[in-house]
C-alpha cells in the first residue's frame, strides 16, 4: 500500500483542528478530539495519522483482502 501524503493541518485560535488533503478540507476536529489528535500527531507519522483521523486510508480493498486464504491465521 502506497504511502499516504499530501495532508496537511492548521491548528486554529478556538482550538479547533482542520486538515485538508491536498488544498481540500477533510475534516474538522473540535475540542477533546482536537487534543487526541494533536497529540497523536506529535508522537507518530504525521502523514499517516492525518489519513486515519480523516477516515481517506481504507478503500474497500482492505477488507477483502482480510479473507483471502494467505491472510487468515
Amino acid at each position: 500500500m502506497a504511502r499516504p501524503f499530501g495532508f496537511t493541518y492548521e491548528q486554529r485560535g478556538d482550538g479547533s483542528v482542520v486538515i485538508t488533503h491536498r488544498g481540500r478540507a477533510a475534516g474538522t476536529l473540535r475540542g477533546s478530539r482536537a487534543e487526541k489528535f494533536l497529540a497523536e500527531v506529535v508522537a507518530g507519522d504525521e502523514q499517516l495519522v492525518m489519513a486515519r483521523w480523516t477516515g481517506a486510508y481504507k478503500f474497500g480493498n482492505e477488507r477483502m483482502a482480510r479473507n483471502h486464504p494467505r491472510n487468515l491465521r
